[in-house]
C-alpha cells in the first residue's frame, strides 16, 4: 500500500477504502500516512508529478500544478524581500496551464482518482462555483461522471475548455449552503458518493501540492503561508503538508504560520479564531445570508468550516501560531488592481482577497520585511483563457428551489444515473 489513513482522534489507522470519516465515529479528519516519506519529483507534467503524497495509485493526464516564483515587482511595493508566489490558474507565459482557472483543479484530479480506485459509483461535490467548474473540467477531461450542486446565481461559473457530456448540473435557490444541504440528501440515492469537502484526504493532499511546489523551488519551508479562505481547508492542507516536508528533513524543521484571511462582512472563522473558540457560533455569521450577499468573493462563504473537529483549522492553527484577519470589498478590488500592474495577470476574487490581506499585514508590522512568505494566488488569468480556449458553458440539467420536493430532483437523477451505475 502506498499509504494508510489514520483519525486523528482514536489514532486507529485504517486501510484506504475511500473512508470520508473514522469508522469508530470518532468527530475527526482522517489523515493519509504516505510510506514514501522523502518527496520524489517524477519527471511528468501535472500535479501527479507529487504522487507519492496524493493518495491515489495511478495517474491521470493533466499538465494542472501549482507554478511557484519569485516576486519581484509586488515584492518591491509591498517592502518584501523574499515574498514567492505559488500561481494557480491559466498563465501560460508561466507554464500555469490550470484550465478552470483555479486551485480547485489540484483537488479534483485526485478526487476522481481515488474514487475510481476505491469504489464504483458516481461523484457528487457542491460547490459556489470554482469547486464545480474544476470537477467539470475534469469530467470533461476524462470522461468521469459528476453531479454538481450550485446556487442558482452561481450558474455563469460553470464552464468548461471541451464539451462535458457526463455532468449533470443542478442549481438551487439561495446560497452554497443550501447546495451542500441539497447535495447531502442527493448522496442517499444509491449509486451516489459525496466528494466529501474537507474531509477526503485527495482533496486536501491535492490542495497541499502548493506547499510542496513552494518549498521544494524556494529550497526550504517559507516562514509564511498566505491564503484567502472560506472552509479554511487549504490551511488544513498546507500545515500537512508542512507536516510530512519536516519529516522529510530537507527543507527546515519550522513549522510555517498560517496568515489567512476572510472577506468581510463574513468572517465567522476570524471571530472564532480571535477568541481562541474552538467552535464557530450562529453569533459568528450574523443576518449570514445578508452577510454573503455583500462579499466581493462569495466561495469564501462556508457555513459549516472543518474548524472545531479534530484536525480542523482549530487545531492547524495552534499548531502553526496563526493569524486570521478579514479584508473588505474594496481593500480587495484595490489589491487585485496591483497584482495586475506589478505581475502582470487577473486574478480570481479570492486571490485578490489574499493579496489584500498580506498588503494590510505588512502595513500592521504582523510580517517581518526580511521573512520568506508564500502567498497562494488560488486562483486567475481567465482574461487569458478566454482568449486562448474554446469555453462551453453548461447549462443546468435540473433548476430547482428550497421548495422542489425532493422526489421530483431524485426522479430525474436516478433516470440519469441509470447510464452510469
Amino acid at each position: 500500500m502506498t499509504h494508510l489513513l489514520r483519525c486523528l482522534a482514536c489514532g486507529q489507522i485504517f486501510p484506504d477504502t475511500y473512508l470520508l470519516s473514522c469508522p469508530n465515529g470518532c468527530n475527526s479528519l482522517l489523515r493519509a500516512e504516505y510510506s514514501a516519506k522523502h518527496i520524489t519529483i517524477h519527471p511528468i507534467p501535472g500535479i501527479f508529478k507529487y504522487k507519492d503524497w496524493l493518495p491515489v495509485h495511478d495517474t491521470l493526464t493533466t499538465k494542472a500544478e501549482p507554478v511557484c516564483y519569485k516576486s519581484s515587482h509586488l515584492a518591491r511595493v509591498m517592502g518584501l524581500s523574499r515574498l514567492w508566489i505559488v500561481f494557480s490558474g491559466y498563465w501560460p507565459e508561466k507554464s500555469a496551464l490550470v484550465l478552470s482557472g483555479s486551485f480547485k483543479e489540484f483537488e479534483a484530479f485526485p478526487t476522481v482518482q481515488r474514487m475510481k480506485e476505491c469504489v464504483s459509483g458516481v461523484i457528487q461535490v457542491a460547490s459556489a462555483g470554482n469547486t464545480g467548474r474544476a470537477f467539470a473540467e475534469v469530467s470533461a477531461q476524462t470522461g468521469q461522471p459528476v453531479i454538481i450542486v450550485i446556487p442558482q446565481s452561481a450558474h455563469d461559473r460553470i464552464w468548461t475548455t471541451r464539451p462535458a457530456p457526463h455532468v449533470l448540473l443542478i442549481t438551487i435557490s439561495g446560497d452554497y449552503t443550501d447546495a451542500i444541504n441539497l447535495g447531502n440528501k442527493i448522496c442517499s440515492i444509491p449509486g451516489i458518493c459525496p466528494e466529501g469537502g474537507a474531509k477526503n484526504v485527495a482533496r486536501r493532499d491535492g490542495m497541499g501540492t502548493v506547499m510542496l511546489a513552494g518549498t521544494v523551488n524556494i529550497g526550504h519551508l517559507p516562514d509564511l503561508y498566505v491564503q484567502a479562505v472560506g472552509s479554511g481547508t487549504g490551511g488544513i492542507a498546507a500545515y500537512e503538508a508542512s507536516l510530512r516536508l519536516i519529516e522529510d528533513g530537507r527543507f527546515g524543521t519550522k513549522m510555517p504560520r498560517l496568515l489567512l484571511f476572510q472577506n468581510e462582512p463574513f468572517i465567522p472563522l476570524v471571530r472564532a479564531w480571535q477568541e481562541k473558540r474552538q467552535d464557530v457560533r450562529d453569533e459568528d455569521m450574523p443576518d449570514a445570508k445578508r452577510a454573503i450577499a455583500q462579499v466581493f468573493s462569495d466561495v469564501l462563504t462556508n457555513r459549516t468550516p472543518p474548524y472545531g473537529i479534530a484536525g480542523g483549522l482549530f487545531d492547524a492553527l495552534v499548531a502553526t501560531d496563526g493569524i486570521m484577519g478579514g479584508v473588505t470589498t474594496s481593500e480587495a478590488e484595490e489589491a487585485g488592481k496591483i497584482f495586475l500592474s506589478q505581475e502582470g495577470i487577473d486574478l480570481d476574487p479570492a486571490a485578490a482577497v489574499c493579496v489584500a490581506g498580506l498588503l494590510k499585514s505588512v502595513q500592521s508590522g504582523i510580517i517581518n520585511p526580511d521573512e520568506t512568505v508564500l502567498l497562494n494566488i488560488t486562483g486567475g488569468g481567465y482574461e487569458s483563457g478566454k482568449r486562448d480556449l474554446s469555453r462551453y458553458e453548461k447549462e443546468p440539467d435540473i433548476i430547482a428551489t428550497k421548495d422542489t420536493p425532493f422526489e421530483i430532483i431524485s426522479l430525474k437523477i436516478k433516470e440519469w444515473i441509470i447510464l452510469y451505475v
